[in-house]
């Protein structure tokens, strides 16, 4: 009795949490910074940073491409960071590396020196990505960890439509005041949510959970399914604008307008399908997705319009952050009152994200290379992933015999 006393007393002197709303902005902020400023801001840097002469083409490509290795290294990472200095203060530290590298970047001092940064932006950006949310969720009610997921990785979408809007107003001072200017929006954001993360409190035991999770079939299933997923993305991220500029003969222009309808979508996904996953379960939701992502990834190599394309476009790129709540959800359903576990297990999903949507880019752009310029093969080949991703799906829950919406969490 007395011993319950005890933790009582102790439980009512530790600060009071932040409200959920702020920390769901909190986790907003993080990968708005992360991931939205730190990679999506390059796409449309890109073209001017060869103009410039800053590099060549071919430079400038492997600098995109160190931003995804850095990512993936920031997957793996994550969770021990987390052992060393907590979840909180590891996202602050990641934010703050962030805005440094946005800034470090505003000076073309070598190859090396962009590369390094870059880099560094990208594990920043796996880190966050792996441990924001959830740090976050198990303050949000459970019945609206949905729409709280959604609102957190709209970030992602915020980058994309960033991308297209201010990215190029920056650019009228150049290069360098752009970076600054990325610069100065990250460290904004990272002050401004720098109080409303909670407190790093004691470290739950995670070896016996962790164990646990490594041996739930249901896990593994849900790590292929979102790698695949991540495959069926690449078509539309990677080939789209170019798809409607060269493949279809339409021009610079319109390409740029199905970009604009792709990050019109990136906006909105993760409140949809967070409001869905809210309503149906996490389990349901996400195979619904699978479906849709399949048949929106498919029209554009059935040639049936424009009215197609531009469903398409704002499909997939409702999904490209819409996919990541109803992951991380899942998750959740999976790991229920084990929040160690369930970081263990969101870091290896989307490790397998990250390496699967490398290898589907590369292999993509080389099938591409090699093969005439067959665009609509590459989205015949995205369609297949993501049939496979329900499938797989399908099959596991049949074996399993699981219920498709697990209890509240």
């Amino acid at each position: 009795m007395d011993g319950m006393s005890s933790r009582r007393m102790h439980t009512a002197m530790r600060p009071s949490p932040p409200g959920s709303w702020r920390v769901t902005l909190a986790g907003f902020s993080a990968s708005l910074v992360g991931i939205g400023l730190a990679r999506f801001a390059y796409t449309p840097l890109l073209p001017a940073i060869i103009e410039a002469h800053w590099f060549a083409a071919s430079s400038a490509a492997y600098l995109g491409a160190a931003n995804l290795a850095g990512y993936l290294a920031g997957a793996l990472l994550a969770h021990r960071l987390t052992r060393w200095s907590g979840a909180a203060t590891s996202i602050r530290l990641m934010m703050v590396l962030t805005a440094v590298a946005l800034f470090a970047c505003a000076i073309p001092v070598s190859f090396l020196w962009f590369f390094l940064w870059r880099f560094a932006s990208g594990l920043a950006g796996g880190v966050l990505m792996v441990l924001a949310a959830p740090t976050v969720l198990p303050l949000v009610p459970a019945s609206r960890r949905g729409l709280a997921g959604g609102v957190i990785f709209m970030g992602v979408g915020a980058g994309i439509a960033l991308s297209g809007t201010v990215v190029p107003l920056l650019l009228r001072h150049g290069l360098t005041a752009t970076w600054l200017g990325l610069g100065a929006m990250a460290a904004s954001l990272t002050l401004a949510s720098w109080r409303s993360w909670p407190s790093d409190g004691v470290k739950d035991v995670a070896t016996k959970h962790h164990a646990h999770a490594q041996r739930n079939g249901r896990l593994r299933t849900l790590y292929v399914g979102y790698g695949l997923n991540a495959v069926g993305l690449v078509p539309h991220m990677i080939f789209l604008v170019d798809f409607v500029t060269r493949g279809l003969g339409l021009g610079l222009e319109a390409g740029a307008e199905y970009w604009v309808l792709f990050g019109v979508g990136a906006v909105v996904g993760p409140l949809v399908t967070g409001h869905l996953a809210d309503r149906t379960g996490f389990a349901p939701a996400l195979r619904l997705a699978f479906l849709i992502e399949g048949v929106a990834v498919l029209l554009p190599a059935l040639g049936l319009g424009q009215i197609a394309l531009m469903l398409s476009s704002v499909v997939m790129g409702a999904f490209t952050p819409g996919i990541v709540p109803l992951a991380l959800g899942r998750v959740h359903e999976l790991l229920p009152h084990h929040p160690e576990a369930q970081k263990a297990a969101w870091s290896a999903a989307t490790t397998s994200f990250a390496v699967l949507q490398a290898v589907a880019a590369y292999g993509m752009s080389f099938l591409f290379s090699h093969h005439g310029g067959d665009y609509r093969g590459l989205f015949v080949i995205g369609a297949v992933a993501m049939a496979l991703a329900l499938a797989i799906d399908l099959i596991a829950a049949v074996i399993a015999g699981d219920k498709d919406r697990s209890p509240a969490t």
